[in-house]
């Protein structure tokens, strides 16, 4: 069933267009359009089915002998996948960055998967690498501000690059510390440079022990990874702990003059721009002195916040942030453009070159290949997406957005600190929030209580918070997630928090009071609630 001919016939079909508005493959992409939009009116999972259900649908490691009709596939995707996928643009799914999109992402992903344009060669993307630069152009015009006759200069120049196109913040931090590195690490006299000899004979060329990359506690896993991809070594990740969710300037100064005079160098001081677990932005600022008095490059990963400066109101929170040497945005994040939209952006345009790369075949030198400068070879034209956004949102209507995710993110700390049954942990800074459940008495017991006996509490009200964490997925009404986080205003040690990321512009404050009352039932229900009633006549006798 669902077996098609193997022939030459049915596939030269399969690679051309539908001959008329009422052909097959219309009919089917008019179907699986419809059933989209159904799926999308839905909770945040459609159909309680354990993951190890969906497994079995996909167990088979063998490559299907024969062709299969398209019509007979697009039902088996509907019926596997799309039925049990999440509903990411469900207004009560606030717990990840991952959010609704606009609708008019479907019809140009269709033009995006058409023309098939790769932006690695202008070759094959020749319109495409012009207005992907034109994208790093606009969006480091809203880092760093600089003239538009700089822009005229820079911004189709063969000989330099405004940032680089990835697939996300990951590949933008490591793309950003590979430059750091190789510039660092750069050509000197009787050394070829770290990109031809190596980082073993550039520690030896530069007398260097160790190089290392610091970054608070809050700095995304996509850090250990770059140390670890560029051979610095994940024990030289510098992490400092920040009990305020932040970055202290007068401690990454001390540590990072230790860390020198221990006969080591370090590569870059990593400020973040809205952390993705709390949203909190580190004093970018004050760290931009701490880089330079280390001879250090400064990067600002901004893969969450960096769309706060299109908000007049806001963008002061990010303030420093043009002073970074390089900067990580994620329009896939509060820029709504669907997935693998990474940016890196460079303060100085010379900087790609230290990564630049040549082959005859393909990356010839003095093009204009994307190529060039990026991690990645072949991409797609991602930009274009965010190209569109930018002119069909405007500086304005991204405004808009960016202010009422803060005003809504706002509203819900209100809703949460006026609720007898929970407890806000760390407030929004931008629009992502952390709390807790915790009954009114035990609340009252913890303002007084010793360090045993809030270690002893705060450990039960972790499992409550998993319990309930976890039934409300599983419920599938609504999903937050949640987090361990260090906040001495609380425990000296870690604690389960609920995380809330407000994004979802169709989210409403009746949504907001359904998944706390949800929330308050689920925990209610809980013998665990009932203990920690208890805890205070049993912690006090």
């Amino acid at each position: 069933m669902g077996e098609a001919q193997v022939s030459l016939k049915h596939l030269f079909r399969v690679f051309t267009k539908p001959e008329h508005k009422d052909s097959k493959l219309a009919q089917i992409e008019q179907h699986l359009s419809d059933n989209i939009l159904d799926f999308l009116s839905q909770h945040v999972v459609t159909k309680k089915t354990s993951l190890e259900e969906i497994e079995q649908d996909f167990s088979d490691a063998f490559v299907p002998e024969s062709p299969e009709f398209v019509s007979s596939h697009a039902e088996n995707l509907l019926d596997k996948l799309v039925a049990h996928s999440v509903n990411t643009y469900s207004p009560t799914f606030i717990g990840h960055m991952t959010s609704a999109l606009p609708y008019f992402h479907l019809p140009l992903a269709k033009l995006l998967v058409g023309l098939n344009q790769n932006l690695v060669k202008i070759e094959t993307s020749k319109a495409f690498t012009p207005l992907e630069r034109q994208v790093l152009g606009m969006m480091h015009n809203l880092v760093y501000g600089q003239e538009d006759s700089w822009y005229q200069q820079y911004l189709h120049s063969a000989r330099h690059a405004l940032g680089a196109f990835g697939s996300g913040g990951t590949v933008a931090n490591i793309t950003a510390l590979w430059v750091a590195r190789n510039k660092m690490l750069g050509a000197d006299k009787g050394f070829a440079g770290v990109a031809k000899s190596g980082l073993a004979a550039a520690y030896r060329h530069y007398d260097i022990n160790q190089m290392g990359v610091m970054c608070s506690r809050r700095g995304h896993y996509s850090l250990s990874k770059a140390v670890d991809v560029l051979g610095i070594g994940r024990d030289n990740l510098i992490t400092l702990p920040c009990p305020q969710q932040t970055l202290p300037p007068e401690q990454a100064l001390a540590e990072g003059k230790r860390y020198q005079e221990e006969g080591n160098k370090l590569l870059a001081l990593v400020g973040i721009g809205g952390t993705t677990e709390t949203g909190h932005v580190d004093p970018l600022d004050e760290l931009a002195d701490v880089a330079r008095e280390l001879g250090c490059w400064f990067h600002v990963d901004a893969a969450w916040g960096g769309a706060t400066l299109f908000s007049e109101t806001y963008r002061t929170r990010l303030k420093g942030i043009e002073r970074a040497d390089s900067v990580t945005i994620d329009a896939h994040k509060q820029m709504y453009v669907p997935m693998g939209a990474g940016m890196v952006l460079f303060k100085n345009p010379e900087d790609a070159n230290s990564v630049r790369h040549h082959a005859q075949y393909i990356l010839r030198q003095g093009s204009k290949d994307l190529g060039a400068t990026t991690l990645e070879g072949s991409r797609n034209g991602m930009a274009m997406m965010v190209y569109s956004s930018l002119h069909i949102f405007g500086r304005r209507g991204y405004e808009l957005l960016i202010d009422e995710s803060i005003k809504k993110a706002r509203k819900f700390a209100d809703m949460i600190e006026a609720h007898p049954d929970f407890e806000l942990v760390t407030a929004p800074t931008l629009s992502i929030l952390t709390y807790r459940v915790c009954p009114p008495v035990i609340q009252e017991k913890l303002k007084t209580a010793d360090e045993g006996e809030k270690n002893q509490i705060n450990h039960k009200i972790d499992v409550l918070v998993v319990n309930v964490q976890k039934l409300q997925r599983e419920a599938g009404k609504s999903f937050v997630s949640r987090t361990r986080l260090e906040n001495p205003d609380f425990n000296s040690r870690p604690i389960t928090v609920f995380r809330v990321v407000m994004a979802n512009p169709l989210t409403t404050e009746q949504d907001l009071k359904n998944i706390l009352a949800e929330q308050s039932k689920i925990a209610h229900a809980r013998h665990l609630w009932k203990e920690l009633e208890k805890s205070e006549s049993s912690l006090t006798t």
